[in-house]
């Protein structure tokens, strides 16, 4: 899906987000900007505590930002807007990681998936309804409605999670690690209902993940993190097959492969990630990148485009020799 000409349901434009500790400032959102359009997947990756949480945070109303602009279907809310008083987003929903630290082991299933429901004046006979088709719709029977999230297992979990994100029909689900915490089996299993479930409902997915080979499957973009901004999108074929990043090169390295041949020779990605309090100046990335000059320890690279969807964030990106583009997908190659 293009989204140079698809017009865009969420548009996030120059976010930031800074927390102020005892020990410094933290830049968790440094200028993030991207466009989901209707029906499309994004996926947005990166390593733990690169700003992906804060991020889904400040587009769920959740907490606050200090500066851009966040637009669903054309609604602008800016850092300025009186958080106090806005009132609930219907328009967002989201999936948590673990479905079992997300379900109240308290409520039935009934009450979990209606409580949303109940909030907007769904009562009665039409609420016990609207539950039943919810469930159905991600492979549940009526006889879940009575029981407590204990008695289910992690996919029924996060499949009544998953009903729950749905209840108030969003145009747009946030997925924080939805399969994260569930086996191999499970996790194929809710990728496709995921999938079958965007077929039938045109919603749209931020799905947020570190597990490449899920955002080979269910992404059309990807966009990923480096310490509070996007250092990389496109297509996900395109940014797999011939990323200009070298941190996307490194975290596509980072993927196991079965077949020898096809294994990329990298030498390990050096260092770790530098603490967001002490960020070093110049590109984020500079301490740990290869390619790095004197020009990127001192100066923030902008935004290069490279036709209509591609961008990234670096002086010196990479040729299509240098990124192994001629071998393709290298996710394809991981499970060959």
């Amino acid at each position: 899906m293009n989204p140079a000409s698809t017009p865009s349901l969420l548009s996030v434009a120059g976010l930031r987000k800074v927390y102020t500790t005892r020990n410094g400032t933290i830049n968790a959102l440094d200028g993030v900007s991207f466009d989901i359009a209707a029906g499309e997947t994004l996926a947005l990756v990166g390593e733990s505590g690169c700003g992906k949480s804060t991020l889904a945070s400040a587009l769920l109303g959740l907490a606050s930002f200090d500066a851009g602009t966040i637009a669903i279907d054309g609604d602008a809310i800016t850092a300025r807007s009186n958080w106090t008083k806005l009132p609930p987003r219907r328009d967002v929903g989201v999936v948590f990681q673990n479905p079992q630290s997300s379900l109240d082991p308290k409520m039935t299933i009934r009450s979990i998936v209606g409580e949303p429901l109940q909030m907007v004046g769904v009562r009665g006979d039409a609420l016990i309804r609207r539950v039943t088709e919810l469930l159905s719709q991600v492979g549940l029977g009526p006889e879940f409605l009575k029981r407590y999230p204990h008695q289910l297992s992690g996919g029924q979990q996060q499949r009544v999670a998953i009903a729950r994100g749905l209840a108030l029909e969003p145009r747009m689900l946030i997925l924080d690690e939805p399969t994260a915490a569930l086996d191999v089996s499970v996790q194929a299993q809710i990728l496709k209902l995921l999938k079958a479930l965007q077929v039938r409902t045109s919603v749209s997915y931020l799905f947020i993940t570190h597990d490449l080979g899920v955002v080979d499957y269910l992404a059309n973009r990807v966009a990923v993190m480096y310490l509070g901004r996007i250092v990389e999108s496109g297509p996900v074929a395109d940014v797999f097959a011939d990323p200009r990043h070298p941190y996307t090169q490194a975290l596509l390295d980072a993927v196991p492969v079965i077949d020898p041949s096809r294994r990329r020779q990298q030498a390990p990605l050096d260092g770790e990630v530098p603490s967001p309090i002490n960020r070093p100046s110049g590109c984020s990335f500079s301490p740990r990148c290869r390619r790095a000059t004197s020009t990127c320890r001192s100066s923030e690279p902008q935004v290069s485009e490279e036709g209509p969807e591609r961008e990234f964030l670096c002086f010196h990106p990479l040729s299509l020799d240098e990124s192994g583009a001629g071998d393709g997908n290298p996710l394809e190659a991981s499970s060959a």
